[in-house]
């Protein structure tokens, strides 16, 4: 077991309700840094709310949230978010460059525009991600998973220690699955800290070094070769009535 100062976020007692009803209750979690970590767990088990929360998109009724010791306001600027695509309206006019240089705004202030180098970087991040013979086309025109690679470009262009990603496969082929899960796994390798929304539990062992298995609380959380488990995730699933498949 690691000691606490060995960890680099830490949710102490959150709970979050939507009118009164608990999404998620007393959540206690501690992840280590340089990890790929999927949070898994039944459908409505708060699995969304909880990075919203820790990342202060939603206001929870209780609990307290640290990186690395200081708070999400004091961090911005190490942490990255990738939403999931469908709760961004596609629709605003801008095209796939302009897109992915908004994540470098707050590293340049908004005042300052983007210069010659925060755009070399932009490509460079489509690149990586086959988006590049993209860049001047409207975002509205793309598929879901160009979407969803061009959102993960503009992630990547924050240079940030810590990366949340709400369903980042959800909607995209094979290929791109493929392609994205290196991208993480090179983030970490890099030293990042990515956190990952997911719900396909055959791939964790696979993509993932890390899990916390949710239901409105944890369950478990760990390394994938201790806590995912058939008994934590008989726990995790118990009376969803939510096929199992690993």
């Amino acid at each position: 077991m690691k000691d606490n100062k060995d960890y680099l976020i830490e949710v102490e007692d959150m709970t979050v309700a939507y009118q009164v009803k608990p999404v998620l209750w007393d959540v206690d979690l501690k992840i280590p840094g340089s990890v790929l970590m999927a949070i898994v767990g039944p459908n409505g088990a708060g699995k969304s709310t909880l990075i919203k929360a820790m990342l202060n998109l939603i206001k929870p009724i209780s609990g307290k949230v640290t990186f690395n010791g200081e708070s999400y306001k004091e961090q911005r600027k190490n942490i990255a978010y990738v939403p999931q695509s469908g709760s961004v309206d596609w629709d605003f006019p801008a095209n796939v460059l302009d897109v992915v240089l908004m994540g470098r705004y707050g590293l340049l202030g908004w005042i300052k525009r983007p210069t010659a180098k925060d755009k070399a970087i932009a490509l460079e991040a489509l690149e990586k991600v086959g988006m590049k013979e993209f860049a001047d086309r409207q975002i509205s025109q793309l598929s879901g998973g160009q979407q969803q690679r061009v959102f993960l470009a503009r992630a990547l262009v924050q240079e940030a220690e810590i990366y949340f990603m709400d369903e980042p496969f959800q909607g995209v082929d094979a290929k791109t699955e493929k392609a994205i899960i290196a991208l993480l796994k090179e983030l970490r390798e890099k030293g990042k800290t990515v956190i990952v929304v997911h719900h396909d539990l055959q791939t964790v062992p696979e993509y993932f070094d890390w899990v916390t298995l949710l239901n409105t609380q944890v369950v478990a959380s760990g390394p994938v070769k201790e806590v995912f488990t058939d008994e934590n995730l008989k726990k995790a699933y118990r009376s969803t009535g939510q096929i199992l498949k690993r």
